[in-house]
């Protein structure tokens, strides 16, 4: 063998690290300005979406923020790039204001800025207002080890509708100490964020304190919106993706979380 076929059959490391590193950038450019997928890992947005749902998160519809990049490492900085404000209904992505936390979590918007929000009832209020619900009474949820209801799951379903007709199903559990709030006015610059199960969700009634948001929060801390649901595990899935195939929740593919109007 030639001095010159061995050499055309070393390998070229520096072209390969090249590679490799460009890869990787594409994906990381990818996840932080166009989509991501994101993971459901409570019941705060049941019914619409179960423990084990897998989403796909898109990141412009309201511009790139100090928490758009894949990895969040950059202090809170104001304003967003080609930003516009979420719409009432939206499922969104958020970064838990608290100093020092990176925590993501998936809730609805209900408040936009100048709206004066309140919970009365266990029933929500805007502008002095309640917004129309629908009591679709009691339904049975399919359950597995992912649900803490296992092994029967019936909860109370309603149905909200927002000023300007976006409507979605909300969960009312139980009497709780999120039932009852103040009115609360939403600052110029931020959004009023409830989850769906509103009796086992930390947002924007829950201090930071108690893992909340603490109040409305900032446009800023927006990460994206959600769009559909890729795909969903029931709880007896293990990391093993050999496990997957027996334990998909059929019929949640494709999901759509744009609330319908």
């Amino acid at each position: 063998m030639t001095d010159t076929l061995k050499a055309a059959r070393r390998t070229n490391w520096v072209a390969e690290i090249r590679n490799l590193a460009g890869l990787a950038l594409l994906v990381v450019g990818f996840h932080s300005l166009v989509a991501k997928p994101f993971y459901i890992p409570s019941e705060s947005m049941m019914p619409g979406l179960l423990v084990g749902d897998r989403l796909l998160v898109s990141k412009y519809p309201y511009g790139w923020s100090y928490v758009s990049p894949s990895f969040h490492l950059l202090p809170f900085i104001h304003g967003r790039l080609f930003g516009r404000m979420p719409e009432r209904g939206d499922v969104v992505i958020v970064s838990r204001p608290e100093a020092g936390s990176r925590d993501d979590l998936i809730k609805r918007v209900v408040g936009l800025p100048g709206d004066t929000v309140r919970m009365s009832g266990g029933r929500l209020w805007l502008n002095g207002k309640p917004v129309p619900t629908l009591d679709l009474g009691y339904r049975r949820f399919p359950a597995d080890s992912n649900m803490r209801c296992a092994p029967s799951c019936r909860f109370h379903v309603l149905r909200e509708t927002l000023p300007g007709g976006r409507s979605y199903e909300v969960l009312d559990l139980y009497p709780s100490g999120q039932d009852d709030t103040v009115p609360y006015r939403v600052p110029a610059g931020h959004v009023f964020l409830l989850g769906d199960n509103r009796d086992n969700s930390a947002d924007s009634r829950v201090p930071l304190e108690s893992k909340g948001l603490g109040g409305a929060v900032p446009v800023e801390a927006i990460g994206g919106r959600a769009e559909f649901v890729t795909f969903s595990l029931k709880g007896e899935a293990s990391r093993n993706p050999l496990s997957w195939f027996s334990n998909f929740r059929s019929g949640r593919s494709g999901l759509s979380l744009r609330p319908g109007e």
